[in-house]
């Protein structure tokens, strides 16, 4: 068998491959940001004397952790219509990364709190602060450090796994890779070119958070 590679003939599709590229950075982007917000919130309630909030954040995490991503996906873009609320492909596919990146960091980051002495909630409160206080202040920093790998390696599984966004039409990197290979028939040529550009942004994320840690903490060896 003789195939030769034909990498030229993927030339007058880099403008959809550039378009998929920068959905697929939108995405990942805010859902980022909104996943860690919402994790670090579900963490924060979890910790909190609100008992009927723990529970539904207990359930919210377990639903999320042990559901398949493209079903949740799927339940808010073809099922949420059913009950009148109608997403766009786009807006759906990011509300359900940011769902599911929230749930799976929420645990990530309540390990880092459990692992902080209780002796530092009882510092803060001896210094008169408020329980949330205490949490952003005292508690969250050093607990963030503790996880910040996990939770670097959980945003790049879910940059990774928005290739799924693209089974709903959302024009992202696999969507485009997808029509390329219909329109020019080089199905190997354009998911070798698609897997290097998600390997590529998986290592500049990593880059990137790792700037970022520098930035976030003053001991980042740590």
């Amino acid at each position: 068998m003789n195939y030769h590679l034909n990498f030229s003939g993927l030339t007058p599709y880099l403008p959809q491959f550039v378009a998929g590229l920068t959905t697929t950075v939108e995405l990942t982007a805010i859902s980022t940001v909104g996943g860690l917000l919402l994790g670090t919130l579900c963490a924060w309630v979890k910790t909190s004397q609100l008992t009927p909030l723990k529970w539904l954040c207990s359930v919210y995490i377990e639903v999320i952790r042990n559901t398949p991503f493209i079903v949740q996906l799927f339940f808010i873009f073809f099922g949420l219509p059913a009950l009148g609320v109608k997403l766009s492909a786009w807006d759906a596919g990011l509300i359900a990364m940011v769902v599911n990146l929230g749930a799976y960091s929420a645990e990530i980051i309540r390990s880092g709190i459990d692992a902080t002495p209780k002796g530092q909630w009882e510092a803060g409160q001896t210094l008169g602060l408020t329980r949330l206080q205490i949490f952003t202040r005292i508690v969250l920093p050093p607990a963030l450090q503790r996880v910040y790998p996990s939770l670097v390696s959980q945003c790049i599984i879910v940059m990774l796994g928005s290739a799924v966004v693209s089974q709903i039409s959302v024009e992202d990197l696999t969507f485009a890779a997808n029509f390329i290979q219909s329109r020019s028939f080089l199905s190997f040529e354009s998911y070798i070119v698609t897997a290097i550009i998600y390997l590529v942004l998986a290592i500049l994320m990593r880059q990137l958070f790792a700037l970022l840690k520098r930035r976030l903490f003053k001991n980042p060896s740590l």
